[in-house]
């Protein structure tokens, strides 16, 4: 449990018992992070990222974690960006504006039901130049060889992970795209949130093993050439040393 005392300028973890295991200033860093923790779990019971859109389509995904990634695709300026789990395009349209802005990159989804009304609004979209919709599920052999057809030779590849988000599925993902990921680059496996929401509204038990991020962590442990690596962040005059995120152990890197 978490105590937070705004008059008295501190916030405490406490045990089951009743203990009081940890307190810390309201300045700090550790504070900041504990009320984090409390923040994701309410923000997943009030379905808070279920209110956004990017450029007129919906966007589910929690603000910090799109400027993240926004981050980490200005610095490596992938040719491609491969994201399995299109549901109303959102991300694929935020992807595209950021290519579109680099002048450099296009973005390849893969959906195992496409909607006709999301279909209809993403290939008429104004950045529809910049995506490319293939049809299937992304850990079919299949998908995957359609997917590999259309990545050119030298081009520069990322990945990002949201689809089905059980650990088996996940597991499957990266081992099938983890290959075409370019060494230095990532694959990301989102909403390894699961893991600690277990228990809530909208979850279901094994969430607690069963999730995003104990599948990066079985891939790491089972491939040399990946290690779950933050990326550093291009700018931070606070005290913050951690992301606010639905992400945990997200970012895979190929280091070779």
């Amino acid at each position: 449990m978490i105590v937070f005392d705004d008059k008295k300028n501190y916030v405490a973890e406490i045990d089951d018992a009743g203990t009081e295991i940890a307190r810390h200033a309201l300045t700090t860093p550790e504070a900041f992070e504990l009320l984090n923790r409390a923040w994701r779990r309410v923000s997943w019971d009030v379905k808070y990222i279920y209110a956004f859109s990017w450029m007129g389509r919906p966007f589910i995904q929690l603000p910090e974690d799109v400027l993240r990634i926004q981050e980490v695709l200005w610095e490596h300026k992938p040719d491609v960006l491969i994201e399995t789990g299109v549901a109303h395009g959102g991300s694929l349209v935020f992807y595209a504006s950021l290519f579109k802005a680099m002048e450099k990159g296009r973005v390849i989804g893969v959906e195992l039901e496409l909607r006709p009304h999301n279909r209809k609004a993403i290939s008429e979209h104004i950045l529809s130049p910049y995506i490319t919709v293939v049809d299937g599920s992304s850990i079919d052999p299949d998908t995957v060889a359609e997917v590999k057809a259309l990545i050119k030779p030298g081009e520069k590849v990322m990945v990002m992970l949201d689809s089905n988000h059980t650990k088996e599925h996940v597991l499957e993902e990266l081992r099938a795209y983890g290959p075409m990921v370019t060494p230095g680059c990532y694959i990301v496996a989102s909403d390894g949130i699961m893991e600690e929401v277990a228990g809530a509204p909208r979850t279901k038990p094994e969430w607690k093993h069963s999730n995003p991020q104990q599948a990066a962590i079985t891939f790491t442990k089972e491939n040399n050439n990946f290690v779950i690596e933050e990326p550093a962040w291009p700018f931070n005059e606070g005290v913050v040393r951690e992301r606010l995120t639905y992400w945990p152990s997200a970012f895979v890197k190929r280091i070779s």
